[in-house]
């Protein structure tokens, strides 16, 4: 909301949430939200809200989960429980429910994975709302935040998307603009029920404004660099977008297996990942590694498939030289 100091950038940062309120299926009136610092920031805000509802709350989250999920625990001081992950890097949807059953825990805050950092996996939001019905609990007594930083800005594209956003069932939702839309500066939204977040509304006399963020003064400049890059593109546009970088994700799948090196990719993923090559080669290509696996993120400004031929050429051939 606008404050005694003018010079700002809300006009254009309400056009943001506006933008994502109607992409995350939710009426804008009963929404807030802004623009972040990035991924970490909107987790910790999903994450107060969360622990503001239910103060006793424990913190249920994956292993696969974003490592800032521990620092955020740390810092307010929420109990964390870490669930198991299944192959895919997708939660284990009846050890979180062992968990919260172990743990007696009658007001639960649920950290959603939609789309992990290693191997995109999204965490069903509307499986583990049946899993908790099936337990007993009703849709009020806890808080699910989606952290969407990676799989926001695609799946609302596919044909068939995973559940996810505030019509499946989310209370917050946060997703970064580095990643998809590819803004210069590291930042990203978050946006939770209105109700919610009155709950942490503090009235600042001397800007004449509330405050419902995290961090108070913000970067000016990361507003915009957001609205230029949803609005740049029409909704096809995006949707196209979205679409080339799958399908050249999935040449990317079908190139691995033809040289016989055994990659996979997750549902409306498009991060492929395959066996960890040579240091030599993960040093050369950039490649994110985790154990015995390493992955590549297909993006959108390829215009051929020549620099993803040379860099699978590449793996490929060290990978044959370390498993002669």
């Amino acid at each position: 909301e606008d404050s005694n100091y003018i010079l700002n950038t809300f006009e254009f940062e309400r056009e943001v949430i506006e933008w994502f309120a109607k992409l995350l299926n939710i009426d804008i009136n009963k929404c807030w939200g802004y623009v972040t610092n990035g991924g970490t920031e909107g987790n910790m805000y999903g994450c107060l809200l969360g622990r503001e509802c239910f103060p006793n709350g424990k913190l249920y989250y994956s292993k696969q989960t974003h490592y800032s999920v521990a620092k955020i625990v740390s810092m307010l001081r929420i109990e964390g429980k870490v669930i198991k992950e299944q192959p895919n890097g997708e939660i284990d949807y009846d050890d979180l429910i062992q968990k919260i059953k172990e743990n007696n825990d009658p007001h639960p805050i649920i950290f959603a994975n939609i789309g992990t950092t290693v191997t995109a996996a999204v965490d069903d939001i509307k499986i583990i709302q049946k899993k908790m019905t099936e337990a007993g609990y009703e849709r009020e007594d806890y808080y699910i935040h989606s952290d969407a930083a990676l799989s926001g800005m695609i799946i609302p594209f596919c044909d068939d998307p995973q559940p996810f956003d505030f019509a499946d069932g989310a209370d917050s939702v946060t997703i970064s603009g580095h990643k998809v839309i590819g803004t210069k500066i590291p930042c990203g939204v978050v946006l939770a029920k209105k109700e919610n977040v009155a709950m942490i509304t503090h009235e600042i006399e001397y800007i004449a404004a509330h405050d419902k963020t995290i961090t108070g003064s913000r970067n000016g400049h990361t507003p915009l660099m957001m609205w230029l890059g949803i609005k740049q593109y029409t909704y096809d546009q995006h949707k196209a977008r979205i679409k080339y970088c799958i399908d050249n994700a999935q040449y990317a799948v079908d190139k691995f297996n033809e040289y016989g090196i055994k990659a996979w990719r997750n549902k409306n993923s498009t991060t492929v990942v395959f066996p960890k090559p040579s240091v030599e080669i993960i040093n050369k290509w950039l490649l994110s590694t985790e154990g015995e696996r390493s992955h590549l993120v297909i993006c959108g400004h390829h215009k051929d498939k020549n620099q993803i031929n040379i860099v699978i050429d590449d793996i490929v051939t060290d990978l044959r030289k370390r498993f002669k």
